[in-house]
């Protein structure tokens, strides 16, 4: 029989307006789950199942069985629809049980490697990347409350193969089990919506009266007709502006089958927060989570896949910029490989002071190590020399004085004073054994104690490891492996930075090796080399909240870590700093999950993604807009290197980047963006 109104809405604000107004006349309140109560942030559904495929693929290469995904994923669809036509011959519904479609899929996949537990892994992550795919809508979430408040019976009910154990975790997932009766689905008994069986079956059940029945849904025929024939009063929403979400992304993603650079469009639309999560936040967060979130999220997946590929076991995240890597890592990797296949993380107490004494108690202090402690404008003299590698000056005197040098003699020629026979002389003290000999003496201690720590950590119980720092000459990374490259139990060092410059050229061995993964001056790209413009705020953005290493010593007890004060001027700065930049780092964190989901459900890796991060660096770093430039650059950047010399004004003419520009500069100074891209162009080209 034909049954009371069915009425379609275009809007849901107008649809929930309808049912509060008339809330009274009902008793029991029925929704559909999927893109009424929940949307999707894909718009295929089907699309959730490639990543699930991958999962199997990798399960079963760890058993010996190569199966690529495709094939995994077109058997299973085989298993699915065969059981969908064995249904339909005693069923108006064509439906299918996960459970058992899969079980068949991986008992034929795995054969005699079958066992119980697969069907339950495969199945949590199936569950897992559908919750993570799957957002609430807040309007329905809020109704929901209302109608559970005054007492109203209220059901989800569902088309789909999922059963509806699977559901309620779905349900609970997004927060909304608590304010249902239950949860029901057509995979448990195959009558569905779409031939109506399903409310017949729930109306015997439950002892429901069907007039004082509403069901809300998005399916014309499912949600609409079908329980309007059985005398179900019913609400279909038509959301245009959820269709146009959806049509958005399903052309990003089938655009990105030919195009590569609308992967990272496709990525980062699958990131974007929806509904509820769609909050107000600050520019800094912002752009901590759509600017740099994605790009230390694909950092850490190419690190994850080269650890992988080489068969690397352990990973050591480096310097205070380590911090922000291996939290990334650790909300992106399960999800994108959940095999766990992985090697192990660890978080490194390093930086360049604490390791640059460390560094010369085997080899002594090199020229490599003397070029890298002189860049810094700020240094000038044989001071910061000392100060960089913890050396003591006055014992260190005698030796100056052989070379015709002082601990006051200008070895910048940034600075007054200086003659280029200062440098051939400090070279010449380089040569000197006896100085040499007097400087591994002086550092030995520190090295003892690096050594202790590294080993407590398991450095040395590793044939392979992976390094994984900010940048940007790799010194970190060179002066670790001059302190313990003497030891025949040194592990092979695979560093990967964030962006090489390699200003000063690092010197790969077949036991130390570095590659720069969004940029590397070894590999001519333009447009990531705009990274240059702004390498600060990358570092500030990634630091880690705790005060820098300053030093490894020894103790009656054996070595401790000895960190910077916060308790100066120098330090409270970097507290400003910190705090600054604290929400663009929260940003950063919040992409890393959905990072994790998007990419697994994309399949794509970085150099997908590349085209379209080349893009990003160039507009926001090489020709941003004023108010980005103001509310992104630092406000102290602390460079533990750095000494406090003044060096000479026309020295440093030219050095300016667009980042160190006035606001006024910004917003009025003729194509200036321009002419510092051009600029930017001839010395990326010259070096």
């Amino acid at each position: 029989m034909i049954g009371v109104a069915s009425e379609t809405f275009h809007s849901l604000g107008k649809l929930i307006s309808w049912g509060r107004s008339h809330a009274s006349e009902f008793q029991t309140i029925s929704f559909d789950l999927f893109d009424t109560l929940l949307i999707r942030r894909i718009h295929d559904p089907d699309q959730v199942k490639l990543p699930v495929a991958r999962y199997i693929s990798s399960l079963a290469k760890q058993k010996g069985i190569s199966r690529s995904w495709r094939w995994v994923q077109n058997l299973r669809d085989e298993v699915e629809q065969n059981q969908r036509r064995e249904t339909g011959k005693t069923c108006a519904d064509h439906e299918a049980c996960y459970p058992g479609f899969m079980e068949e899929t991986l008992k034929r996949i795995f054969g005699a490697h079958y066992e119980e537990r697969l069907l339950d892994q495969v199945t949590r992550y199936e569950l897992d990347m559908e919750s993570r795919m799957l957002v609430p809508r807040k309007l329905l979430a809020e109704w929901l409350e209302e109608l559970k408040e005054s007492g109203k019976r209220v059901i989800i009910i569902s088309d789909v193969y999922l059963p509806a154990s699977h559901l309620r975790i779905l349900v609970g997932n997004a927060g909304l089990l608590h304010l249902v009766e239950t949860v029901i689905s057509s995979a448990d008994t195959f009558r569905a919506k779409a031939s109506g069986e399903a409310f017949r079956l729930i109306q015997e059940q439950f002892d429901i009266d069907t007039s004082s029945w509403l069901h809300v849904g998005d399916n014309p025929i499912s949600d609409g007709l079908r329980p309007q024939e059985f005398g179900i009063t019913s609400l279909v929403i038509k959301d245009g502006v959820e269709k146009f979400r959806k049509a958005l992304i399903k052309r990003y993603v089938n655009y990105s089958k030919g195009r590569p650079f609308y992967r990272g469009r496709a990525l980062q639309q699958l990131m974007l927060p929806l509904e509820d999560e769609n909050v107000e936040r600050d520019d800094l967060y912002v752009e901590g989570y759509n600017f740099i979130g994605p790009m230390v999220g694909a950092f850490v997946q190419h690190v994850a896949e080269e650890s992988r590929r080489l068969g690397l076991t352990k990973v050591f995240f480096f310097s205070r910029e380590g911090y922000t890597f291996k939290k990334v890592w650790e909300q992106c990797m399960p999800i994108l490989f959940p095999d766990g296949d992985l090697p192990e993380v660890e978080y490194l107490y390093v930086s360049r002071m604490a390791l640059a004494g460390a560094a010369c108690a085997h080899e002594g202090l090199t020229r490599t190590s003397a070029s890298i402690a002189m860049l810094p404008p700020g240094n000038k003299n044989f001071h910061d020399i000392c100060r960089i590698f913890q050396l003591d000056q006055e014992r260190l005197a005698p030796h100056l004085q052989r070379h015709k040098l002082s601990a006051d003699t200008c070895l910048s020629p940034l600075h007054e004073g200086y003659d280029q026979k200062h440098s051939v002389r400090l070279m010449e003290l380089l040569e000197d054994e006896i100085f040499q000999q007097e400087v591994r003496f002086q550092t030995a201690a520190a090295n003892h104690a690096l050594i202790s720590y590294l080993t407590d950590l398991g450095f040395f119980n590793h044939e392979q490891i992976a390094a994984v720092d900010i940048g940007w000459l790799g010194t970190i990374q060179r002066f670790l492996f001059n302190a313990v490259k003497h030891r025949s139990d040194c592990p092979r060092i695979h560093g990967y930075v964030f962006g090489a410059t390699r200003g000063i050229p690092f010197d790969e061995t077949l036991k130390n090796s570095l590659e720069g993964v969004m940029y590397d001056r070894h590999r001519f790209d333009l447009a990531a080399s705009s990274i240059l413009y702004a390498r600060d705020v990358f570092e500030e953005a990634c630091r880690a909240p705790h005060p820098t290493i300053e030093k490894y010593q020894l103790t009656e007890d054996g070595y401790e870590l000895k960190f910077r004060t916060s308790k100066d001027a120098t330090g409270m700065a970097e507290q400003e700093q910190d705090r600054f930049f604290s929400t663009l780092q929260q940003g950063i964190f919040d992409a890393a999950r959905a990072y994790g989901a998007a990419s697994a459900l994309l399949g794509y890796r970085i150099e997908d993604y590349r085209p379209w991060f080349n893009y990003l660096l160039t507009a926001k770093l090489a020709f941003p807009k004023t108010r980005e430039v103001l509310a992104i650059r630092h406000r102290h950047h602390l460079d533990d290197f750095h000494g406090t010399g003044k060096p000479m004004k026309e020295k440093l003419k030219g050095q300016e980047s667009l980042w160190d520009q006035s606001g006024f500069s910004l917003r009025f100074s003729p194509f200036l963006r321009s002419r510092m891209f051009w600029k930017h162009i001839r010395t990326v080209i010259k070096s």
